[in-house]
């Protein structure tokens, strides 16, 4: 590893030692965190700023009683219980729409590495915090995209309709056959409450190369159709 960086992690800890590992938790975690906050997801900025604080602090507590305070005891069990601990943080950004879609998975993972990338600062071990931050924003810009290209290109994919009367869904299935396609599952939902239009899930399989928007533009241009959204 490099070893001029030894000196901020020695087996004592000082005032240098302590400030330059909370300093680059919060520039990692703020780092991972503006991808997030830039897409208005629930968890951003401070959240993850504060996570990998909050996760490099544990380490060093961990630290301090055992090389400061000569207690006995296990300097990776608090950092274990974070490990653990941070999915239920995780799980509160995670939801499901009216349409039946997951949202914030992406979220939860990112906020579950920002707790590691904390611990790594808490430990010292500086070289693995700025690799893995980098990674993480690499994965989240780049990989995205790539993820986005895949999906709509990809031949399988499911396709959510609101319609406003019953004869609007055998079009929508008209529709479908069409374009070359075929439907592998239908899922069919009732209205639910006063003013809520009942609703469908379709997933579908192309034979062939088919643009997913191409197919959803023909589906919201049918009367009846209210909504039409790709899952």
């Amino acid at each position: 590893m490099l070893g001029f960086l030894n000196v901020f992690r020695g087996a004592e800890l000082d005032w240098l030692s302590v400030t330059v590992r909370m300093v680059l938790a919060v520039i990692c975690g703020g780092c991972i965190g503006l991808e997030r906050e830039r897409k208005r997801r629930p968890a951003g900025f401070r959240t993850h700023i504060l996570i990998c604080l909050g996760a490099a602090m544990t380490t060093l507590t961990s630290q301090f009683l055992v090389l400061e305070m000569n207690l006995f005891t296990d300097m990776a069990r608090l950092g274990a219980q974070v490990i653990a601990g941070i999915g239920f943080i995780g799980a509160g950004t995670i939801m499901i729409t009216k349409s039946r879609q997951i949202k914030g998975l992406t979220t939860a993972a990112g906020l579950w590495a920002a707790a590691i990338v904390g611990l790594c600062c808490g430990a010292g071990f500086f070289e693995g915090a700025v690799l893995a931050t980098l990674i993480i924003i690499f994965a989240e810009l780049v990989f995205a995209k790539l993820e986005y290209f895949i999906i709509s290109n990809g031949r399988n994919f499911h396709v959510y309709v609101e319609y406003a009367d019953s004869g609007a869904l055998g079009n929508v299935v008209d529709t479908i056959k069409k374009t070359g396609a075929y439907i592998v599952d239908m899922e069919v939902t009732r209205s639910v409450g006063e003013g809520r239009n009942p609703c469908a899930v379709f997933t579908v399989r192309t034979r062939r190369k088919v643009s997913h928007q191409q197919m959803m533009n023909q589906i919201a241009a049918l009367s009846g159709v209210a909504s039409v959204e790709e899952l």
